[in-house]
């Protein structure tokens, strides 16, 4: 199962959060994620939650593409 430590990736104010409540808040709950961030993720992706960011296609190829790069090595 994985885990991850949710004080190093959340700012402190969602870091005690249950995880429905965490992808339901907006992506500046995210450290190292302003609230004009969120504005400007929205604005061009449409997203308004953590959820969303998770979802968002982009990031899935990415994602990938980064994985098959690193099974290359």
């Amino acid at each position: 199962m994985a885990s991850i430590d949710l004080n190093k990736v959340l700012d402190k104010a969602w870091a005690e959060k249950s995880l429905p409540e965490i992808l339901d808040a907006p992506v500046s709950a995210l450290k190292g994620v302003s609230d004009r961030d969120g504005e400007l993720l929205r604005e061009a992706f449409g997203v308004a939650s953590v959820a969303d960011l998770a979802e968002l296609k982009y990031a899935r190829w990415a994602q990938a593409l980064s994985a098959l790069a690193t099974a290359a090595r």
